[in-house]
């Protein structure tokens, strides 16, 4: 091969591409990394409105993590904002905690409830279940019908198009119940934003001599055969032409909306809608980023069953054809699969991370 060669091709510069093809590169490898959007940070982009206004192009991303390695890696990239983010959920016209703790119960049921006795609400209400195979019975496991009812029920409807019956158990294991008032949605060590903005953090990861980035180029118009080895982080039932059917995946329609005039639309970064409307949540940009502005942005979200690719959905017969992907995958020689689409789960900022530093490595020492 000539100089010219590129070695190694990455295919998507979000978290998993970015992440690898820094590990590569700096090990002395020769990368080239293409996303078929107009910019790098996958769904994690974020950009500067027409208003002025930092605002996540792809809705909220919060970075947390108990994983200190992660969080020291990607601090060579950026310094950090520390947030804490708190979700409200709406029911009958009223906002309360989310998730479920006792403050939330004392403000629905109007009860004067201890740590004690919310353990021992919660105890009375919850719906035991011998075997939790699906999302309702760890949420009715854990907190009963009403509750269900109240706040899961008909958010997972529209977030999944599915009831909770039919989705496996790790959906709603994501969301703890608490008995105390700790109103911060996730408990992780490490909580922050990056200060500058995820963009700009992986276009700090990129910057390196032996990077290429190219936008707006589609895989299927790419020679192969000009690279030594091939990182894909895309559906990999797209990889292989849908050979066994399509993976099915969740996805997202966002509804920006600018108000000029409100300098603050709700008092935590996300309201939660499980009942009402056809949008699932509004977050508020201002909260997530600390930005200082006269007006604000807010983003509405629709789940959709067709657009780009979010979410896996998390069934068994879904597991089971993407099995049959994966087989194939694992003869794969010169093809390296990571991230959420490649690898068919439901993964965490961090764990993708995480998953691509494996990745990263094994590629390395092979």
């Amino acid at each position: 091969m000539g100089n010219k060669v590129k070695k190694f091709l990455i295919v998507g510069a979000g978290f998993a591409g970015s992440v690898v093809a820094r590990e590569l590169a700096d090990a002395g490898r020769d990368v080239h990394i293409i996303d078929k959007r107009a910019h790098v940070a996958g769904n994690a982009y974020d950009e500067v409105d027409a208003h002025g206004v930092l605002v996540h192009r792809y809705g909220p991303h919060i970075f947390h993590t108990n994983g200190e390695r992660i969080f020291q890696y990607l601090s060579r990239f950026t310094e950090w904002r520390p947030y804490e983010h708190r979700v409200l959920g709406v029911v009958n016209g009223k906002e309360y905690p989310f998730p479920i703790n006792r403050d939330t119960l004392n403000q629905l049921y109007d009860l004067q409830l201890d740590e004690a006795g919310a353990a021992e609400f919660f105890e009375k209400v919850r719906e035991p279940r011998e075997s939790v195979r699906t999302s309702e019975d760890v949420v009715l496991n854990s907190v009963g019908r009403d509750l269900y009812e109240k706040f899961f029920l008909n958010y997972t409807r529209k977030q999944w198009g599915l009831y909770p019956s039919q989705l496996k158990a790790g959906v709603a294991a994501r969301i703890p119940t608490r008995t105390n008032t700790d109103d911060r949605y996730f408990t992780d060590i490490f909580q922050a934003m990056p200060l500058h903005g995820y963009t700009r953090m992986f276009e700090n990861m990129l910057d390196h001599p032996n990077i290429t980035v190219e936008t707006g180029a589609d895989f299927a118009d790419v020679d192969r055969s000009t690279y030594d080895h091939i990182v894909y982080t895309g559906p990999i039932d797209a990889f292989y032409g849908h050979r066994f059917g399509a993976l099915p995946y969740r996805s997202l329609r966002f509804e920006h909306e600018h108000l000029a005039d409100t300098p603050q639309y709700q008092s935590v970064g996300t309201v939660n809608y499980p009942n009402d409307h056809a949008y699932t949540r509004i977050t508020e940009f201002k909260h997530l980023t600390g930005q200082q502005h006269a007006g604000t942005s807010i983003v509405r979200e629709y789940p959709q069953a067709e657009g780009d690719p979010y979410y896996p959905i998390p069934r068994d017969e879904n597991e089971a054809l993407f099995k049959r992907y994966e087989d194939l995958a694992q003869s794969e020689s010169d093809v390296t699969f990571v991230g959420r689409l490649a690898q068919y789960r439901y993964y965490n900022m961090d764990q993708v991370v995480g998953a691509a530093l494996a990745a990263a490595k094994r590629i390395l020492e092979g």
